[in-house]
């Protein structure tokens, strides 16, 4: 059923976007754009470990990024340079994400996977480039950077001594870029744009302190958040 809706609304587009009717003639005359986004991502990290860790003291067998699907909304705010360019803020969006740690060691029961679960709000600035309209359709490529809050760190949760018990913190800020592309698709009353971006953090997550790593801590050299996201803009 789902896939029977999912064809008609596509199809449904196409009537629109191909049309011999122009929809939203003058939606490129005006400054400035508002509306929201919803998405779904797809989260991970960009994992280094510690060489001189695997195979050594603990018996590490492998650590590997399990990834898990999440959603995404935000407001979207939108300011014309010209009918080609534009500056693009989603201001702010508020990301849920899911990801696990999966440590397997030689000679021992498995442990249960480290969970990493942030919740981003995220304050995204992209430069849009779109194509020229080919009637209700053109196509578009974003670029930008983007400066993260993770609203439900751990950094001040004390650690346990229960090895099953213990987390592996992530920083609170997190920064990196984001590129991607998409279709703009004009409808009668707003316009639709279909898009899927990467964003790749500059930034190590990994949070320890000093003297209180955990084993598990210590078989990671770097964390760095990556995420695959497929969302939709409407814009009036």
């Amino acid at each position: 059923m789902k896939n029977i809706i999912l064809f008609f609304l596509f199809q449904s587009c196409l009537f629109f976007c191909f049309s011999q009717t122009i929809n939203l003639g003058s939606f490129d005359d005006k400054p400035f754009h508002f509306g929201f986004a919803l998405g779904f991502n797809k989260p991970g990290f960009y994992l280094e470990k510690k060489s001189s860790h695997i195979f050594a003291d603990d018996s590490l067998q492998s650590l590997l990024v399990n990834s898990n699907g999440g959603f995404t909304l935000g407001v979207v705010s939108s300011i014309n340079i010209n009918q080609n360019f534009k500056i693009r803020f989603v201001l702010p969006s508020l990301s849920f994400q899911e990801s696990q740690l999966v440590y397997t060691y030689f000679q021992q029961a498995p442990y249960e996977p480290k969970s990493l679960s942030p919740v981003y709000l995220d304050f995204p600035v992209l430069l849009k480039f779109r194509t020229n309209r080919i009637k209700n359709f053109a196509v578009y490529g974003i670029v930008g950077l983007r400066y993260g809050i993770d609203m439900s760190s751990q950094i001040d949760v004390n650690n346990s001594t229960d090895e099953e018990e213990q987390i592996i913190k992530l920083k609170k800020y997190d920064f990196g870029s984001e590129i991607g592309g998409g279709v703009d698709l004009f409808l009668e009353y707003f316009k639709l744009g279909i898009e899927l971006k990467l964003g790749s953090g500059m930034r190590n997550m990994h949070y320890t302190i000093p003297g209180e790593e955990t084993k598990f801590d210590n078989a990671i050299e770097s964390l760095k958040s990556r995420v695959w996201t497929l969302s939709f803009t409407f814009e009036g």
